[in-house]
């Protein structure tokens, strides 16, 4: 062992100072002829013991700098071997390698560390810890700030001036459960899958939060949902429907027959005459109205081409000019590369444009100076974002979440299939669409396209 060396060192000076001991006291006892030995004797006694404390002193000096060290977290401090004192020189040798076997696993540690930061850096899971009786935030990842808008936390409860909602059901949520939660981000509704966990360090418990945008995979199984849906609706109602509206041609053909038009009953049929023709003109309406929604689910492969957005847009002017004129509608193009392309069917994102822009001019009918804005840039993740908005009244929050879901319409003649079509040929793209809206300040249809070659 390392300390051998200074052990025997020890015990050597233990036994010379016994033995200088034991022979002074036996010259003590043997009387005065032996004072000139006592002379001699006792200052080597004193000698002994201020040596022994002199080395323990040395020795303790040595391990209290080793402490301080090692206290500090000191690592890189080294004990200089060759200039040490022989008895001394096995100790600082012990902690030198102390030292470097302490600095060894300290940067094994702090390797770790930072390829576990790199990792929760580079995941898209939002990552939020906190110190559940204090509130205090341990770690925050860049996807959390990203994904909720926030630079940063110094407690769990400062997130609630921001996100109410989410800072309550972050509080209420138990370990192992999970839970969707809808929040509202650069004037756009989020949904986000909420899941925690804890863990115990250093006497402390901690609760480890992870936060998941799943707006995009919930929009496509609620897409598929209502497919499913309509798919069953058209099919009941048109079967149902188309059998009535046969009927009813049929009476009203036999009731203008000659037996019966020439009857003498025949001035009391035309009651049931505009029955019949009214039966007849609703089973026609409801037939047209149930085949509309069958182009939902009509549409399953995209003809993909490479389309500039630039040409696009023109297109797109030349299209609604003269609607726009006519209502006084200013049209104004941004786009600030020209070189910008998505990969699209040009006949579905043409038509989910126009429909786009006829809402639009829908929604600033009401405004002195009506303004559309095209206009499309590189967004999060590379994604191509191509953005219709105008200035019109807007939309109030809780109308937000419910304008893509078929047969809902803000407007009283609208059939609520426009958006949802719009949705479906989004989806088909690997892409989506959402809205950002303020009341009474306008609103913004964001189409989202896949990098290209993504």
């Amino acid at each position: 062992m390392i300390f051998n060396r200074y052990e025997w060192r020890l015990v050597l000076r233990v036994i010379l100072m016994f033995m200088i001991i034991s022979v002074t006291s036996i010259l003590v006892v043997l009387g005065t002829g032996y004072y000139i030995f006592l002379i001699i004797s006792v200052p080597l006694v004193i000698y002994s013991v201020l040596d022994m404390i002199r080395f323990q002193k040395k020795a303790q000096d040595e391990v209290s700098q080793f402490v301080e060290s090692i206290h500090y977290r000191d690592f890189s401090r080294h004990f200089d071997v060759r200039k040490a004192p022989n008895e001394l020189k096995p100790l600082r040798k012990g902690f030198n390698e102390i030292n470097t076997t302490f600095k060894l696993i300290s940067r094994e540690r702090e390797t770790q560390y930072h390829y576990l930061q790199k990792i929760l850096e580079l995941v898209d899971t939002g990552i939020l810890s906190y110190e559940q009786e204090t509130g205090e935030t341990g770690w925050i990842n860049e996807s959390f700030k990203k994904l909720i808008g926030v630079p940063y936390l110094k407690t769990i409860h400062s997130l609630e001036k921001r996100e109410e909602v989410l800072y309550k059901e972050i509080i209420k949520l138990k370990p192992g459960d999970a839970k969707i939660v809808t929040i509202s981000h650069n004037q756009q509704l989020i949904k986000i899958l909420v899941t925690a966990s804890v863990l115990r360090s250093d006497d402390k418990i901690y609760k480890l939060v992870a936060f998941q945008n799943v707006s995009e995979a919930l929009d496509e199984t609620e897409s598929k949902a209502w497919q499913k849906l309509l798919n069953v609706m058209t099919h009941e109602i048109m079967n149902s429907v188309a059998p009535i509206s046969s009927l009813a041609d049929t009476l009203k053909n036999r009731l203008k027959s000659p037996e019966i038009a020439n009857s003498p009953v025949s001035s009391q049929l035309e009651d049931l005459e505009l029955g019949i023709d009214t039966i007849k003109r609703r089973s026609e309406g409801l037939l047209k109205f149930t085949e509309s929604y069958r182009s939902l689910n009509k549409i399953t492969k995209l003809d993909l081409t490479k389309i500039l957005v630039r040409n696009l847009f023109e297109a797109l002017s030349s299209l609604m000019r003269p609607t726009l004129e006519k209502k006084n509608i200013e049209l104004e193009i941004i786009l600030r590369d020209p070189t910008l392309a998505i990969e699209a069917d040009h006949n579905l994102i043409e038509q989910v444009m126009i429909n786009l822009i006829v809402n639009a001019i829908e929604a600033v009918k009401e405004r002195e100076e009506p303004r559309l804005t095209l206009s499309a840039e590189i967004g999060g993740n590379n994604k191509i974002l191509v953005k219709v908005a105008d200035n019109g009244m807007g939309m109030p929050p809780e109308l937000l979440d419910k304008i893509f879901i078929p047969f809902f319409s803000t407007r009283k003649a609208g059939s609520g299939i426009g958006l949802s079509l719009c949705k479906q040929i989004m989806l088909l793209h690997k892409g989506n669409i959402q809205v950002q809206s303020t009341s009474g300040m306008g609103s913004a249809f964001i189409l989202q396209f896949s990098p290209q070659g993504g």
